[in-house]
């Protein structure tokens, strides 16, 4: 049988664990497929790099011209990241007739509607498993097993660095600082590390999963988003003692016929599984009308787990059943219902709030006036005594009721501009 021939475009630490994968369990992957597998060039610009993966010398260029222009070559993995030349190069090889399958979030939550249009124009496919939550199935959970159901509800962790970084404070009662610095020796987290503590990469990672499951065409920038450098030791502190956990959380919920969407710290109730998701693991609970509650957790990066997904790709697109989930999707098209965005000032959620206060009469009373007027109410307080030296300076912590997010950020500004609050008052979602 005639064998599908496969390029790696990018030889880091993913494209490593790929070609491992090919190069080692070559048999296995062959026979899932149908026909043989055979990994026939690997791109990358520094050849001489040691990986953890033995590669005949042959396979290895830094001409991606050899891999474009090859008509032998059916399926190429980009693996580069980024958007460019990324997105040059994808465009190029769906050009040339070549199916692609990428792990690049970045790239398909920017340049989606246009790589996707390219593709169906030119009767090619694009496998994308390893772009959102690394080996965790979730893509073809949602884009294949999911399908006989509307989807109500996504809540996601969808970042392991920040959530690392998060168990840390919370565990060894580390400030974000230390947290950070530990998950950067230990390889989590990056020596930039702001994609990931800002949001950013759990927004793109949304942006994808709002698409395929809503059908949202959504830029992520726009997505509100909250990182977890504002979520401090004394936070976490305070989540313990009121029975939560803090996380990450990105939400993609429909809410009076409009979608939801936004990323921030969260108070999760503990004994919850999302809420005891613990170290550099991912996690998704999804409803749909008809199955109920699901749930997914796993590795949501790193060589292995995220290779599997990407090979997985590799085994569906030599096998057919890309292209025929690519087709029925059609996802970033024009065709379907357009999904509504709600607006975030209606979002509708429980809060912790957070104040650091002068220790006298009167105080909680002004808080509490502020939040009245702003039609916010207050579930309880937490105020712990003074210590000597705080210089008359106490937490003081609130819970309320369900409110808008509009009059809560209106709340906390004018209470930040009372003589007896501190500046940098705390505010978080609640998830009971």
């Amino acid at each position: 049988m005639t064998p599908v021939k496969v390029a790696i475009i990018g030889f880091g630490t993913i494209g490593s664990g790929v070609a491992k994968l090919l190069l080692e369990h070559g048999d296995r992957i062959s026979r899932r497929a149908g026909r043989p597998v055979e990994l026939v060039r690997i791109v990358d610009k520094d050849l001489v790099r040691p990986r953890n993966v033995s590669v005949p010398r042959q396979l290895l260029t830094d001409d991606i011209d050899s891999v474009i222009k090859d008509p032998s070559i059916s399926i190429a993995v980009e693996l580069i990241g980024g958007l460019e030349p990324a997105r040059s190069i994808v465009l190029s090889l769906l050009e040339h007739g070549k199916d692609v399958v990428t792990a690049n979030k970045a790239l398909l939550a920017e340049h989606g509607p246009e790589l996707f249009e390219a593709a169906r124009r030119l009767g090619r496919s694009i496998a994308f498993e390893a772009s959102v939550a690394g080996g965790i199935p979730i893509i073809a959970a949602i884009g294949e097993s999911l399908t006989a159901n509307e989807i109500l509800s996504i809540h996601a962790i969808l970042n392991g660095t920040s959530n690392y970084i998060l168990t840390q404070m919370e565990e060894q009662g580390q400030e974000y600082a230390a947290a950070l610095a530990e998950a950067q020796r230990l390889g989590y987290a990056e020596a930039n590390p702001a994609m990931d503590v800002s949001g950013a990469d759990a927004a793109q990672k949304l942006a994808i999963l709002a698409q395929l499951a809503f059908g949202a065409e959504v830029n992520w920038k726009e997505i509100p988003r909250v990182g977890i450098d504002t979520v401090q030791a004394d936070d976490m502190r305070y989540a313990t003692e009121l029975g939560y956990h803090i996380k990450l959380l990105a939400v993609a919920e429909r809410v009076d016929g409009e979608l939801e969407l936004h990323v921030s710290p969260t108070l999760v109730k503990k004994g919850t599984p999302l809420g005891e998701v613990r170290g550099a693991y991912n996690a998704i609970r999804i409803v749909g009308d008809a199955v109920g509650r699901v749930f997914f957790h796993g590795l949501g990066a790193g060589q292995m787990p995220t290779a599997s997904a990407v090979v997985a790709d590799i085994i569906d697109t030599a096998v057919g059943r890309a292209a025929i989930t690519f087709r029925t999707l059609r996802l970033w098209s024009n065709d379907g219902p357009k999904v509504r965005l709600r607006n975030p000032d209606e979002s509708r959620s429980r809060f912790y709030l957070r104040f650091n206060v002068q220790d006298r009469p009167g105080v909680l009373a002004e808080i509490a006036g502020i939040l009245g007027r702003n039609q916010i109410s207050i579930a309880s307080v937490i105020q712990h005594e003074t210590e000597e030296e705080a210089e008359g300076i106490v937490p003081l912590v609130i819970m309320t009721h369900a409110a808008a997010e509009g009059p809560m950020r209106r709340a906390m500004e004018q209470i930040d501009q009372l003589p007896v609050v501190r500046p940098g008052s705390v505010w978080m979602r609640v998830r009971d």
